[in-house]
């Protein structure tokens, strides 16, 4: 097969994850960014980088988000949200942060193959990704991508449709947002 193949095979793959998301969890994670303090966002590997992306649209909307593990990221507080983007929902490091955030009374958001993981029970808002992770024993009879190829580049749409939707909600468009936009490039 060529390249053009394989990308046709992804879009497909994608679609059909998307496909199947709950769009009410989609709503109440968009809500919960709208209501929230300040937003803190954080993941491991490519996901975490997926996060990183959710969190710059954020900040050109004007939202006060953070990345976790930055030097620069405050303390988190009752009234914030975080969101974790884990297709296991087991990752040591977003499990400890997810017994912090419970403890401090915010409130816990997770984008996630696995609802049943640690991490999806102990959450308020859970986005169901149906795609397969890195963990899949036969992931080759799933997807034609490696590891967790697909569980990223679907978070990555669906926080992509979040932000489209909280312009959508703040009235905002993309000339507004683009005041926010680096300018020390």
């Amino acid at each position: 097969m060529d390249a053009n193949t394989y990308s046709e095979i992804i879009i497909r793959e994608i679609g059909q994850v998307l496909g199947q998301v709950n769009t009410t969890a989609l709503e109440e994670l968009a809500t919960a960014v709208r209501a929230a303090n300040r937003v803190f966002v954080a993941g491991a590997g490519r996901s975490g980088l997926m996060a990183k992306a959710f969190a710059m649209r954020l900040m050109h909307m004007g939202f006060t988000v953070y990345v976790v593990g930055e030097t620069v990221t405050p303390s988190l507080a009752a009234g914030d949200l975080l969101l974790l983007a884990s297709g296991s929902g087991e990752t040591g490091s977003l499990v400890t942060m997810a017994d912090k955030c419970k403890k401090l009374q915010a409130k816990l958001a997770v984008l996630t193959a696995s609802p049943g993981s640690t991490i999806g029970r102990s959450a308020d808002i859970v986005v169901q990704v149906p795609a397969v992770t890195k963990e899949a024993a036969d992931i080759r009879s799933i997807t034609a991508q490696p590891m967790g190829s697909l569980f990223e580049q679907s978070i990555l749409l669906l926080m992509d449709a979040i932000i489209v939707r909280l312009m959508e909600l703040q009235e905002k468009t993309s000339t507004t947002m683009f005041s926010r936009h680096a300018n020390l490039e």
